[in-house]
């Protein structure tokens, strides 16, 4: 059921980014810890994601909430991927052949890691569980400090396609609000460096919401960002949260927050962009090609930080935010034995009910929607009636735009009806796309969060 305040609207636009369901705060301990053989047995693994998290950064950012530590010293970096390469022994015994489609490197931040270190990690990836990186397309993430000549040439080599850079605001006054210290000069060298290396996609982060931002520095990094010909721009909204830098600022400023978001939207749409989802926009025929489907496909992550996603089981490690456990984290994983990385530790089991909300979920925040079509086809029943009252009550508030394939959407107020190809959100949908996602949330998995201890 689609949560609302008394007066039957979201109790805010801004309730959290949903970019994965459900969250890891959802996860619990998984006792007996079940064999990672015995998870994905039966699982389709001819397109999967793999994905690889080196929780190291230079610095925290007061907005980040990510699991990562600054400062790591060499040898806990080496240990870090001794540990990597232990668990990618036990992953790769656990599978059937199998085959990755798309592949990404996050974090943290993966290029604090030294142009040797780099080597490494992409060596036991290669060699060890089999991944073709130079044939899938390969995202990788980095920062305007770590952005090096060196680096960037081992991320080529290796068969890169994309890279990500945060880069949060041109306006040095701003990046300093948002405690990331650092300089507009900094940031153009690190985006010259990665043109010049020529990978297939950039894509630039930018933040809106900062104290002190206005609409006209809002557009001028905009458009200090357009300079560039990013392929794709992602347009994220300041969040304060518990145990962050920035978690003692808190203050009401939703409405700056919206304003800054459609001045943002329009502008990229404009200047010829194509939204893909809220936070989203990619310039047209620049998408990486992959066969991979987030909605339905299984995903593989190596080490502490990453999920894997099985059809029935998502799994992980233990979260944490605050720097001290995230640093406990990190030191018990460094020290796991071989046979210890052939169980699943830490997640949460779907059922029939929570597979179809996440199919709804990762699909309705797109702007491209649901296929109601494939969602019959998996799953043997009608969207529309699976989750009718959810989806009139986001048409009553015109938010969703339902539509036949080849004919005029039907009016809002028949979302529940059958006949609908397609369910999509509107452009006023899109923007309300961080209080839907949670207000889709299974009472399940919302109480499973409210549980949970932050820390």
């Amino acid at each position: 059921m689609l949560r609302t305040a008394e007066d039957g609207s979201p109790s805010g636009p801004y309730q959290g980014y949903v970019y994965a369901y459900p969250h890891k705060t959802a996860y619990r301990p998984l006792e007996p810890r079940p064999a990672l053989r015995e998870v994905w047995a039966g699982e389709p693994t001819d397109r999967l994601f793999l994905y690889l998290h080196i929780p190291f950064c230079e610095m925290r950012c007061g907005f980040c909430n990510l699991f990562t530590r600054t400062g790591a010293p060499e040898e806990l970096v080496a240990a870090y991927l001794d540990a990597l390469e232990r668990q990618a022994h036990a992953v790769r015994d656990a599978l059937d052949g199998p085959r990755f489609a798309t592949a990404a490197i996050g974090g943290g931040t993966p290029t604090y890691l030294s142009a040797g270190e780099l080597t490494r990690m992409f060596d036991l990836t290669e060699q060890i569980m089999g991944a073709d990186l130079r044939g899938a397309p390969l995202s990788v993430e980095t920062s305007p400090a770590t952005a090096t000549a060196d680096r960037l040439a081992v991320l080529a080599e290796r068969g890169t396609t994309r890279i990500s850079i945060g880069v949060q605001s041109f306006v040095d006054a701003e990046a300093r609000a948002a405690v990331r210290p650092q300089k507009r000069a900094e940031v153009e060298t690190a985006l010259g460096r990665i043109r010049e290396t020529g990978f297939e996609a950039l894509n630039l982060d930018l933040i809106y919401g900062i104290d002190g931002q206005t609409e006209p520095s809002w557009r001028y990094s905009l458009d200090a960002a357009l300079e560039w010909k990013p392929e794709e721009i992602y347009l994220y909204p300041l969040y304060v949260r518990p145990l962050t830098g920035l978690g003692r600022r808190a203050r009401d400023w939703d409405d700056h927050r919206l304003g800054l978001y459609r001045h943002g939207r329009d502008h990229l749409l404009a200047a010829g962009y194509e939204q893909v989802s809220m936070r989203m926009f990619r310039l047209p025929g620049t998408g990486s090609a992959t066969e991979y489907c987030c909605q339905s496909d299984g995903m593989v992550g190596l080490g502490c930080g990453a999920r894997s996603y099985t059809s029935a089981l998502h799994y992980s490690y233990e979260y944490a935010v605050a720097a001290g456990q995230v640093r406990g984290i990190i030191d018990d994983y460094v020290r796991l034995a071989p046979e210890e990385f052939a169980f699943a530790n830490v997640g949460f089991r779907l059922d029939s009910g929570e597979r179809r909300r996440r199919h709804l979920i990762q699909s309705l925040l797109q702007a491209e929607g649901l296929d109601a079509g494939a969602y019959r086809t998996r799953f043997g029943t009608e969207v529309t009636e699976d989750f009718r009252d959810d989806l009139e009550r986001l048409a009553e508030r015109g938010w969703l735009e339902p539509f036949a394939a080849g004919n005029a959407a039907p009016p809002p107020s028949r979302a529940g009806h059958r006949g609908a190809d397609r369910l999509r959100l509107t452009a006023e949908g899109l923007a309300h796309s961080d209080a839907i996602g949670p207000a889709l949330f299974s009472g399940r998995v919302r109480t499973l969060m409210a549980e949970y201890e932050a820390r």
